[in-house]
């Protein structure tokens, strides 16, 4: 059986409809359908690298209010997971990223993306690489998030953790899909129960109010030139895979007929590049896992995104000063159950690949490499398109 390609988008259909967006309950529950990967990675980049944690958060959140806008469907905004790891994980080491640079990594992964757009590079890769191939970087992309869920979540405040990360989890299985009574706005209901009872510190809080807005911050071109050694060769190939290919097929299985384009995708994921940097925003992309979690817990246009970006707009402008604070007393072991259901619904995706025998296996190579190997998304896509055009020549059961 075939090794089955991504559908193109058929030239001489409609456009897709534009939706209202809408805020109702199952919009704001979809909202927090991907803070369990978000809070901690700009918590440690902010930490990591020295940032002014107000650029960071309006900046954030201003990209998800205009993409909700612009897509009107889910597609979320997330921080480079490549970059956020290497600035998080260096700065362990004593050898840390400084701000300068991660701006100017991040100015020069836009331009990349731009590039790659605007030459036509992007919908060629999206012709060349196959659809199981992608299947495979959502699964390793699913089994990844569910791994840091269980492994680095679930553990944290001790046996208080494990209840509210149980009763968290009954929720989400119970309620999942259950429009009435949205599961996430139970959980992070309960979590902000627990943490305003006994974790949050009203004093501290409250010295934190004030206003505070981004500052213009120019990266320099040695900051541009480090970053992108640093930082942009090693995310690119994650981004084409996941932030691309994964994101657009994702649109296309649960919104196939209002799916952006790949170029459309990609154009964006730059635009935000190449502002980000000058107001002292981290680099950030779309992402298939996001969209997939919004979805799960109940999202369905870009109101979701909009309620979550002006979440990080409110924080941003008025309590920066006490973000640390503010967002290290929610339960993280309840972060950790969202963030488990978020990688769940990634690797339910791939169930249509389990007709071939041929594009199953590929799905499963891709995705183990993807989520286990250094550079695990470059080598899947890579390593993974060549298989689904070789193998069919070596084996009749794999012909085109």
């Amino acid at each position: 059986m075939p090794v089955t390609d991504i559908e193109p988008t058929p030239a001489a259909a409609s456009p897709p409809s534009r939706p209202a967006l809408r805020f109702d309950r199952n919009e704001v529950a979809g909202a927090f359908g991907d803070i369990g990967t978000d809070l901690p990675l700009l918590v440690g980049m902010v930490l990591a690298a020295g940032l002014d944690s107000a650029s960071v958060l309006v900046m954030f959140g201003a990209m998800q209010v205009l993409t909700g806008v612009c897509y009107r469907l889910p597609m979320p905004v997330q921080p480079l997971k490549a970059v956020a790891v290497l600035v998080i994980t260096q700065q362990a080491t004593g050898r840390a990223i400084t701000g300068d640079v991660l701006f100017g990594g991040g100015l020069a992964i836009g331009l990349a993306m731009l590039a790659l757009t605007v030459t036509g590079l992007v919908d060629w890769i999206g012709r060349v690489v196959p659809k199981a191939v992608v299947r495979g970087i959502q699964f390793g992309l699913g089994l990844q998030l569910s791994t840091l869920a269980l492994r680095d979540y679930l553990h944290r405040d001790g046996t208080a953790g494990y209840w509210l990360a149980g009763i968290s989890f009954v929720l989400a299985l119970v309620l999942l899909g259950n429009r009435r009574f949205p599961a996430a706005l139970f959980i992070i209901g309960l979590g902000v129960a627990y943490a305003c009872a006994f974790k949050l510190d009203a004093a501290a809080v409250r010295d934190a109010v004030g206003f505070t807005s981004p500052t213009f911050h120019p990266p320099s071109l040695d900051a541009i030139q480090a970053g992108f050694l640093l930082l942009a060769l090693p995310q690119i190939p994650l981004s084409i895979g996941n932030s691309l290919l994964a994101a657009r097929q994702t649109a296309a299985d649960l919104f196939p007929d209002r799916a952006p384009s790949l170029k459309k995708i990609s154009l964006t994921y730059s635009a935000m590049n190449l502002v980000n940097p000058f107001l002292g925003g981290v680099p950030t992309c779309h992402g298939s896992g996001g969209l997939a979690g919004h979805y799960a817990f109940g999202a369905r246009t870009g109101g979701s995104v909009v309620v979550y970006g002006a979440m990080y707009l409110v924080l941003g402008l008025l309590l920066a000063g006490g973000f640390a604070h503010v967002i290290q007393v929610f339960p993280l072991p309840m972060l950790g159950v969202i963030l488990l259901f978020e990688g769940l619904a990634l690797m339910l995706l791939v169930r249509d690949m389990g007709a071939s025998r041929p594009d199953f296996f590929l799905v499963i190579l891709v995705g183990l490499a993807a989520a286990g190997l250094p550079y695990g998304y470059l080598i899947g896509l890579v390593a993974g398109t060549v298989l689904a055009r070789v193998l069919p020549r070596l084996n009749g059961e794999w012909s085109r």
